[in-house]
């Protein structure tokens, strides 16, 4: 397995935590085992890539791993500082060669030195002990309805394994967020913690509600007989219809805001409901309207495109 994160998706070691997740992304979608069945070299890539994931996703991680402080697995490192000191106490300084390795011991002092330091000895290939190292993160894709997402629902999810598990999407969840389900994912070494699950989320278009923020948007078709007289008309919101009062005299492009009726929001309380009328006529023409309007005198002061003159 390769050890540079940066190099396993391929991006510069200064890339945007937006870049580092966008490369993921793709890379993930393209390797992902059950787009890939039976193929091997596509899950141990796509374990690489969740591993490498797993440090540069998380940027206090990745600013350890920058730092020498862990490896690619999330391992500890054995600090060099300890090594110095081991040199001088023994009369000098110690002299690193271009790998990064010190001439006083080689790789196997350096290895027994670490592993030392993990709490026991080394794995059961090298004499000891067992390597405990978590098991990769899984990704997942999971589509939701609209309605679900602001109000909360359960919905089965379906493993790689076979296995399945209801999951709880909170109420107010939002397109691309994640959800974690710890010890889901790949099985980790003996005495390892096995990876997690990683669902990300993708709300489904509603035909008529759309998110803005914590807010919703609705587009109310009314009649010209609404418009001028106004009146009580029904609205549709997440939870339900209301009836609300409509002002006489009331114009295309006009928006009610319905307060508290809009997706729950992270730190308590609901966004509102923006409900913009819009003035509609019948599919078919109306003679009765159409006589009505031939007989309204016309009001030659009154033009509603006097500010689009050039």
């Amino acid at each position: 397995m390769r050890q540079n994160p940066y190099e396993i998706l391929g991006v510069k070691q200064d890339a945007s935590q937006k870049d580092i997740q966008s490369a993921f992304r793709k890379l993930a979608k393209k390797y992902h085992p059950d787009l890939n069945p039976g193929d091997q070299k596509a899950e141990d890539i796509f374990k690489e890539i969740s591993a490498a994931n797993e440090i540069l996703g998380d940027e206090e991680k990745r600013a350890r791993f920058d730092r020498g402080e862990i490896d690619i697995n999330g391992v500890e490192r054995a600090p060099f500082q300890q090594h110095r000191e081991y040199a001088g106490a023994n009369g000098g300084e110690a002299f690193f060669d271009e790998g990064g390795f010190s001439q006083f011991g080689g790789f196997e002092d350096i290895f027994e030195s670490f592993m030392s330091r993990r709490g026991g000895q080394t794995g059961s290939q090298f004499g000891g002990g067992q390597f405990r190292s978590k098991g990769a993160d899984v990704h997942y894709t999971m589509e939701v309805p609209f309605l679900d997402a602001i109000n909360g629902t359960t919905a089965p999810v379906s493993f790689g394994t076979g296995s399945s598990l209801d999951v709880k999407i909170p109420a107010g969840t939002r397109d691309g967020q994640v959800l974690r389900l710890r010890g889901k994912g790949g099985k980790g070494a003996p005495k390892g913690q096995d990876g997690d699950a990683l669902i990300e989320i993708k709300i489904k278009p509603h035909p008529f509600f759309k998110r803005d923020g914590d807010d919703i948007r609705v587009e109310i078709p009314i009649t010209i007989r609404e418009a001028v007289l106004g009146g009580k008309i029904k609205v549709p919101t997440p939870g339900g219809y209301l009836n609300v009062t409509l002002k006489p005299n009331t114009n295309t492009g006009t928006t009610l805001r319905l307060k508290g009726k809009g997706a729950p929001k992270p730190s308590g309380g609901y966004g509102d409901l923006l409900a913009t009328v819009k003035i509609v006529l019948s599919e078919k023409p109306d003679p009765d309207l159409a006589a009505l309007m031939e007989n309204l005198p016309e009001k030659p002061n009154e033009d509603p495109r006097k500010h689009l003159n050039l």
